[in-house]
């Protein structure tokens, strides 16, 4: 069985009173999800999550730690793949969402951001709405 390692980012900011994360409509998708990438060979998996952030939804993070790790099995061309993914939370710094790259547009048909609360209902895959709620469990009772 073929491993795969990516990293994901959890990018949160304050808006109109309450915590935001900013999330993603991968490309030729009708789900929300969070921005994740393969791990290149050599990077610290924090820094590919800080990457994948950027190229996929336009906007930077400052890293708080690792929230944890997702790990599932999926089916690619008739071969299976054990994946894992390790996702880290961030706390926006900057740029604009829906900001992104114009040689990476066809990986991301929309980014936005979307209350963290509202988090574990609309993003579609369990291990992602796992580490969304971890999100607003860390951030519980944190001020503006």
């Amino acid at each position: 069985m073929r491993r795969e390692f990516s990293a994901g980012g959890v990018v949160v900011r304050r808006l109109r009173g309450g915590w935001y994360v900013a999330a993603i409509r991968p490309g030729g998708k009708d789900v929300w999800a969070l921005p994740k990438g393969l791990i290149a060979r050599g990077e610290d998996p924090a820094a590919t999550a800080a990457r994948e952030v950027a190229e996929e939804t336009g906007v930077e993070g400052r890293l708080l730690g690792k929230l944890g790790d997702v790990r599932y099995v999926y089916t690619w061309r008739g071969e299976r793949v054990f994946k894992v993914v390790s996702f880290f939370l961030f706390r926006y710094r900057g740029g604009r969402i829906g900001n992104v790259p114009r040689e990476l547009a066809f990986e991301v048909d929309e980014a936005r951001w979307l209350p963290l609360a509202d988090a574990p209902g609309l993003l579609a895959y369990r291990g992602e709405r796992e580490m969304a709620a971890k999100a607003a469990e860390a951030l519980a009772g944190e001020a503006v």
